[in-house]
This record gives structure tokens, C-alpha cells and sequence, in this order.
């Protein structure tokens, strides 16, 4: 963080450096690296209004949404997965309550 000092000696941040820490805790909210962050940080301090918009951020936007396409893919599969047993388990405990019924009668 870039500060100029006051008269008093306290830091005074201006409009940009404020705009930088609301960019960077945006996304560190939504599960971005500081590494991830640098490029957007360089944006906002090369004088653009935002930081998604230069090359270097852009690339990093298109890797993290690839990462959560594929963090979903797999979250989708698990549930798959999940349900399938509990399909299979219910199948099993009924037939076992079934086989029990036959025998005690």
C-alpha cells in the first residue's frame, strides 16, 4: 500500500489505493491467491478503472473459472457416486428386512 503522510504523521490513503484494497479483498473473498491477485492489482495501478480488464488478469479469470467448471464436474460425480449407494443401500437393507419377515413367519 502506497501512503502519503499528514501533517500529524498518519497515513492518508488516496481514491486508487483504496479501490486496490476493495479489488484485492473482492477477491481474496471469492478463493483467489495473492498471486492471483497480482495481475489485478498491476491493472488498477497502471491507471485502469478496474483490474479485470488487462491481458494478464484476463488469463488468470479464464484459469480460476476453469478450475470451479472442473470443481463442480467433480462435485457432480461425487454426488453421483453417493447416491448410487445410498440407492444400493436402502435395496439391501430392504431385502434384508424382507428375508427376515420370511423367516419368522
Amino acid at each position: 500500500m502506497r501512503a502519503a503522510r499528514s501533517a500529524n504523521g498518519y497515513r492518508v490513503y488516496d481514491e486508487a489505493e483504496l479501490r486496490v484494497v476493495r479489488e484485492i479483498r473482492a477477491l481474496l473473498a471469492v478463493g483467489f491467491a495473492l498471486d492471483d491477485i497480482r495481475p489485478f492489482v498491476a491493472c488498477l495501478r497502471a491507471g485502469n478503472t478496474a483490474g479485470h480488464v488487462c491481458p494478464d488478469s484476463v488469463a488468470v479469470l479464464r484459469r480460476k473459472l476453469a478450475e470451479v467448471d472442473a470443481g463442480i464436474d467433480r462435485l457432480h460425480e461425487v454426488r453421483q457416486e453417493l447416491r448410487d449407494q445410498l440407492t444400493h443401500a436402502i435395496a439391501s437393507r430392504e431385502e434384508t428386512c424382507l428375508r427376515l419377515r420370511r423367516t419368522t413367519l
